[in-house]
């Protein structure tokens, strides 16, 4: 099979664009055809696989810079047709056979109040997201949570909905089967996001905790450290703000914390439960629904600090290890080509 994919950034910079750089090169490795259009490559361009970077476009404002690079990609295309191949998109395009939706649909802002339906820039987003659904022939969620949001909020496509293919877990280094010390352990956060992924939540629990674990320490990757130090102004130590870095420290976390308010999926879930790592997370993460009794606890997003803590606590207090989590990109890839062969045995023939 021939198959182009649209992506602005490409490579392994981000979560959806991990989620592509692994799957187009899963998909070269089964002998497909791979082709990516970019903005901007950010890696070593994998072997056998052609990439066209368009140049970069200004980020801000962002539904504007969404709409020059649909305009781009589509100009592209006219100026080189690929007659007999699948577009796959994972951007606001009209050009495509097959979209991935990797986040929450910008339509829940019809949730909001009225007043925040009153910009140029809710009005654009609205548009570029029913464009990008409307055109595909397949519409493929990255988890459950997304594929009922998309069948919410945009019911007249539903039909297009497949079943979720959820992201491949790179191998991790493996935590060690230990329990906590009774006074301490560490607690993991992983998230660039900071807000929406909960941080302010997780120093509150850890404080809570450190009531009876005094020792208790809470490890956080992602923020710039200047951004989140007055979350805990008043702690005596007890944290560690590692700020962005490649090296996971899966291994060296006791529990993964996750209280996302908002998560399509959360691949540094997997990524922990890969490393058997105990989470403890929302119940609106998409990868939730990938969690066992026996790899930690999903707790409400409205519960209180105390049963947020009490969870965590469980955890601290185990001393068997969590099944490991795996999922391969091939199985990703292999998912993906099921969707690809109807395609090309009822559309591009």
């Amino acid at each position: 099979m021939k198959i182009l994919f649209i992506v602005r950034r490409y490579g392994p910079v981000g979560g959806m664009e991990r989620y592509v750089w692994e799957l187009t090169r899963e998909l070269g490795n089964l002998g497909h055809d791979v082709e990516v259009l970019c903005e901007v490559c950010l890696a070593e361009k994998p072997h056998g696989i052609a990439v066209h970077e368009l140049g970069v476009i200004a980020p801000r404002p962002r539904w504007l810079s969404l709409l020059r690079f649909g305009r781009r990609a589509a100009r592209w295309l006219e100026a080189n047709p690929r007659t007999g191949w699948l577009i796959h998109s994972h951007e606001r395009v009209d050009v495509h056979h097959v979209t991935t939706f990797h986040g929450p649909p910008f339509a829940s802002v019809f949730e909001k109040p009225f007043w925040r339906l009153l910009s140029i820039r809710v009005l654009m987003q609205l548009y570029l997201e029913r464009r990008e659904l409307s055109r595909p022939l397949y519409i493929v969620p990255n988890s459950q949570v997304i594929r009922q949001q998309l069948a919410h909020y945009y019911p007249k496509l539903a039909g297009k909905l497949t079943v979720p293919i959820v992201p491949g877990v790179q191998p991790v280094t493996l935590r060690s089967p230990r329990t906590a010390p009774a006074d301490g352990g560490i607690i993991g956060f992983v998230g660039k996001e900071w807000q929406r992924k909960g941080l302010p939540l997780a120093v509150e629990i850890v404080a809570c905790l450190r009531k009876r674990r005094p020792d208790l320490e809470l490890w956080v990757i992602g923020p710039q450290a200047e951004e989140i130090r007055p979350f805990f102004d008043g702690w005596q130590g007890g944290y560690r703000l590692l700020g962005w870095s490649d090296q996971s420290h899966y291994a060296e976390f006791d529990v993964l914390l996750h209280p996302a308010r908002s998560e399509p999926y959360g691949m540094v879930i997997s990524e922990a439960m890969a490393a058997r790592v105990p989470v403890v997370v929302s119940d609106v993460c998409g990868a939730a629904a990938q969690i066992t009794a026996d790899a930690g606890a999903v707790v409400p997003l409205d519960a209180p600090c105390e049963q947020w803590a009490e969870e965590v606590e469980k955890q601290l207090r185990r001393n068997d290890a969590p099944p490991q989590f795996v999922r391969d990109w091939n199985d990703v890839a292999r998912e993906y080509e099921t969707i690809y062969r109807k395609i090309f045995e009822h559309d591009l023939k």
